[in-house]
């Protein structure tokens, strides 16, 4: 899907890591939540609260999922899921554009 129709977007800017991630929260009509978002070249650490798809939309991301020893690449058209209630972490070597969806389970 490379557009959303009939959403809300929050205007307020979610930033992280002094501003080197930051995104903007998509909310669908049955209330379904995704985040669109662009990260700058770091090393991150993010925690879930929900289950999280992320795919990466342009640029790449090395990850470390939970229970993972090392890294994998993720290009452009890739996608990984993050368990709820868990941690992971990110090399950005490049800009990255990413779209994050939330599933309740």
């Amino acid at each position: 899907m490379s557009e959303f129709n009939n959403v809300t977007v929050i205007k307020k800017a979610n930033v992280y890591f002094d501003g080197k991630v930051t995104s903007r929260t998509v909310v669908f009509e049955n209330g379904e939540r995704k985040t669109l978002g662009i990260m700058l070249p770091g090393e991150y650490e993010f925690g879930t609260g929900d289950k999280e798809v992320m795919e990466v939309l342009g640029g790449s991301l090395n990850v470390m999922l939970p229970g993972e020893n090392t890294f994998t690449l993720y290009k452009e058209g890739d996608a990984f899921t993050v368990p709820a209630n868990s941690k992971f972490k990110l090399e950005v070597t490049e800009v990255a554009d990413y779209c994050c969806s939330y599933i309740k389970e």
